[in-house]
């Protein structure tokens, strides 16, 4: 007779969510950690990038001083091991933080997908903190980057989520991102409790007020806001990248 054949150990499943400033992405990073099975990170390439740009952002210093600044070792926290009972590691990560020296390797070993928001409403939300914002600062140039590295090295398209679409249809928008992902669905993805986490970010007292209070997330309203007349060429230049990305997001 013969033995039984051995269960090779299922492989963790590394998503590495790629984000613009002032978005969802706070939210997303609370819905995935609602999981029983999955750890989450926030941001861990923030104090790499403050250090290497000197960018004035609230609470630098501080940054820099409590969180990893080395790129290679945070790369190599994101790839090691799970703790015992954990199949995913869900890290959401700013697409500007991934600066030009920072080894794209790695990004094999991740399964990469895009959260991305119109520019008129981002941009009138970033420049409360950042004042004067670039391109650069909106994520969206090193978005499509990532994007079609990972597309011409899988030859598939990977998951894109507009922020809109996952806040007029959060169940529905999870279910297709799961499905790309080929996880299970959890319905504890739409609640969770208010207030901090142990993994958020030193910086989260100047950023995430709003996300603290809520347990869900919020319906959607349109902001009526417009970009000051000096940003404008900055918007323009926002939603021909943007637009390039919102071709290939999911939809309900």
């Amino acid at each position: 007779m013969a033995p039984p054949a051995r269960l090779l150990p299922m492989k963790p499943l590394r998503i590495a969510m790629w984000s613009g400033p002032r978005n969802i992405s706070t939210a997303l990073l609370r819905s995935w950690g609602s999981r029983p099975d999955t750890i989450v990170c926030d941001e861990p390439l923030y104090a790499h990038y403050l250090l290497r740009t000197g960018k004035p952002h609230p609470g630098a210093e501080e940054v820099i001083r409590c969180h990893e600044t080395d790129w290679r070792r945070v790369v190599e926290w994101l790839l090691g091991a799970l703790p015992e009972g954990k199949t995913i590691f869900y890290q959401k990560h700013m697409a500007h933080h991934l600066l030009p020296e920072i080894d794209r390797g790695w990004l094999a070993e991740v399964a990469n997908c895009f959260l991305i928001r119109d520019p008129q409403e981002m941009l009138t939300s970033l420049v409360h903190n950042v004042p004067e914002p670039e391109l650069a600062d909106t994520g969206l140039p090193q978005q499509v980057e990532i994007f079609e590295l990972v597309r011409r090295k899988t030859g598939r398209t990977p998951p894109v989520l507009d922020a809109r679409d996952v806040l007029e249809q959060p169940e529905a928008l999870l279910r297709r991102l799961c499905d790309a992902l080929e996880v299970e669905f959890l319905p504890c993805m739409l609640r969770w409790e208010p207030g901090p986490r142990p993994t958020d970010g030193v910086w989260a007292k100047y950023w995430y007020a709003a996300v603290e209070q809520s347990t869900g997330f919020q319906p959607y309203r349109p902001k009526p806001e417009r970009v000051p007349p000096a940003l404008q060429p900055l918007e323009q230049q926002c939603r021909r990248l943007y637009e390039q990305l919102y071709a290939h997001r999911l939809t309900a």
